[in-house]
């Protein structure tokens, strides 16, 4: 499925891209699921002929670029704080007129705050759970009162499960707000959708087929991520008009937070086949375990076409918008 038509600009030699920083690690809560994925999209362009070279959080990146060392930034930092999700990576390598992967400030710092996508998504009329932001010191018993239960707590702008619950009693609230707590920033509480969680990776403006996730735990948490080998993953996750509508849902979310580049859109199918908007992550995973390469792969594209494919969208044109996305 494309919203478009064909992609206008594709690269043949390696070196119109010059020498490539592959930017990981970091230190947000991600670091060591971003240090994976950087090892992966290294050794992909490396195989493909590219220059490129692993450099380990942004304070090293912005000496590299500053000294002239680089031509353009793949980035593969996840999550906020010293992540590169959230725009202030964005925003220091367009002040430095740097050329990089994905979206830039607005539609990272949007994606990377879920309290902010939802009142984006809840203002055009797009499907997601019913949340009330929590600040600390808030009344949590009368937010969850409101919301009903069952629920999830979790960090408003933390990625790959980290610090989320699910809580299906008042008694077990507290509990889970004191690990969500732990983490910067407010909490979200929203109603916990009961049914399949599905993800859909954007690629330019290329939807990718459906992966519907069954881990083997109650939900796709960290281990499930990253750890477990008996999660399943079924691609495409839907059939028919239900799999064109949930890939357009997708890139409506993603274009809704100003999302560009690649990207992936997390969904909630309830019993009743209704989608529920989740998230949308702008530097996805790229481990063994990660969604987008599985999706990639049911399309026919390898690991290293995805590679080659999401540093092409680094290649922007005047108006900021990456060849990728230009039409003929």
């Amino acid at each position: 499925m494309t919203t478009s038509s064909p992609i206008a600009f594709t690269v043949t030699d390696p070196a119109q891209f010059g020498r490539v920083a592959v930017v990981m690690g970091g230190s947000s809560a991600e670091r060591e699921v971003s240090l994976d994925s950087g090892r992966n999209v290294l050794d992909a362009l490396r195989q493909r002929g590219v220059d490129a070279h692993a450099i380990d959080g942004i304070p090293a990146l912005l000496d590299a670029l500053r000294a002239g060392h680089f031509a353009r930034v793949f980035n593969i930092l996840h999550g906020q704080h010293g992540g590169g999700e959230d725009g202030v990576l964005q925003g220091a390598l367009e002040s430095l007129n740097i050329p990089y992967t994905g979206s830039g400030v607005l539609g990272s710092a949007l994606s990377m705050d879920k309290v902010r996508s939802k009142m984006v998504w809840q203002a055009l009329g797009l499907p997601t759970p019913a949340y009330i932001a929590l600040k600390k010191g808030d009344d949590i018993h009368a937010a969850a009162a409101k919301i009903g239960f069952p629920l999830i707590v979790k960090p408003a702008s933390e990625g790959s499960s980290v610090g989320i619950t699910r809580v299906f009693t008042d008694a077990d609230l507290d509990a889970a707000v004191e690990l969500a707590a732990r983490y910067p920033g407010e909490l979200l509480m929203e109603t916990l959708i009961e049914g399949d969680e599905l993800t859909i990776a954007v690629l330019g403006r290329e939807v990718m087929p459906s992966i519907h996730i069954v881990p083997r735990g109650a939900f796709y948490d960290y281990n499930a991520k990253y750890i477990a080998d008996d999660t399943l993953y079924l691609c495409p996750g839907l059939e028919g008009e239900a799999e064109t509508s949930i890939r357009a849902l997708a890139l409506r979310a993603f274009d809704a937070l100003g999302c560009a580049g690649w990207g992936r859109v997390d969904v909630m199918r309830d019993r009743q086949g209704r989608n529920w908007l989740l998230e949308v992550n702008t530097a996805p995973g790229m481990t063994t375990h990660s969604l987008v390469p599985k999706a990639a792969a049911q399309a026919g594209i390898d690991f290293a076409s995805v590679c080659w494919r999401v540093l092409e969208t680094s290649l922007r044109d005047s108006g900021g918008n990456t060849f990728a996305e230009v039409t003929p």
